[in-house]
């Protein structure tokens, strides 16, 4: 018989399992030791064997699942669909009867309302339990389960330092530094280049930027230099003296250069100023 339970702040069933003593009892299960008549709640398979085994179950809601429902089978009934058998953590050569298997359904804490709140044995076919619902004999003992709604904790958020946050999103921090430019320039490339040429290569190379942004572009930029044929040295040093040749560069002056290229146009005046002949 079930009955509607009102709703508590209690948590769900999160699995069940077997287990020999409280030494090999998984962490965060409670071991059920004794029936609600009193009765040491140890399963075994004979009156011959000394040691048993008991049931345990959990409420721990890390994995994020719950246990919606309890059944007990024989041996000879296949397991229904969306079941599974409980969990055995037993000592090693300990076994459980597969006479009648305890199964549970495993669903997402999100998915259901109601869930598996509780389970008790009893050792009296006859003992009823108010408020639980009546699963099946195994073993000679009575396990009954209790369902209704269940409540989460909700969790908590991690208190945080706002001075830390704010001082993280301030805008006033110090600008990254500079790409640093290379000091050592290229060296001289083979054939034949003037030093001229040379050293406006190099200077075009120390002053791009390292990041290759537009900064630092002129309007000389891409426009090929190069010097008259007459005053080029070739690049192993075969050719004429430089500086001889430019020794016998003549600087003039303005006064030399008007003196020089000075035309006053007489020749065109007179010609306009002739009277043309007269027709006969």
């Amino acid at each position: 018989m079930s009955l509607v339970i009102p709703h508590r702040e209690v948590r769900p069933v999160t699995a069940v399992a077997w287990t020999s003593n409280t030494s090999t009892c998984p962490k965060d299960f409670t071991l059920i030791s004794l029936t609600e008549d009193g009765a040491a709640a140890n399963f075994t398979r004979s009156f011959a064997m000394k040691s048993g085994y008991y049931l345990c179950y959990s409420k721990d809601l890390t994995g994020g699942m719950v246990v919606s429902d309890v059944q007990i089978i024989s041996d000879k009934d296949s397991i229904p669909h969306g079941y599974c058998y409980i969990a055995e953590h037993l000592e090693p050569k300990a076994t459980v009867s597969k006479k009648k298997r305890v199964c549970v359904r495993l669903v997402p804490i999100g998915s259901v309302d109601t869930a598996v709140l509780d389970i008790k044995l009893t050792a009296k076919s006859k003992m009823m339990l108010q408020h639980y619902t009546y699963v099946g004999d195994v073993h000679g003992y009575v396990l009954w389960c209790k369902k209704g709604p269940f409540s989460c904790p909700v969790p908590q958020a991690k208190p945080r330092r706002v001075s830390l946050d704010i001082q993280k999103l301030s805008l006033d921090q110090p600008a990254p530094p500079l790409p640093l430019k290379p000091s050592n320039p290229p060296p001289l490339p083979p054939g034949r280049l003037s030093h001229r040429r040379h050293h406006l290569n190099v200077k075009d190379e120390i002053d791009k930027p390292v990041d290759g942004s537009l900064q630092g572009i002129t309007a000389l930029d891409g426009v090929p230099f190069s010097l008259h044929p007459k005053f080029d040295v070739p690049a192993n040093g075969n050719g004429p003296n430089l500086n001889a040749q430019l020794n016998n560069i003549r600087i003039k002056s303005i006064q030399d250069i008007e003196n020089e290229y000075n035309y006053t146009f007489t020749v065109e005046e007179n010609a306009t100023k002739k009277t043309k002949p007269s027709a006969s």
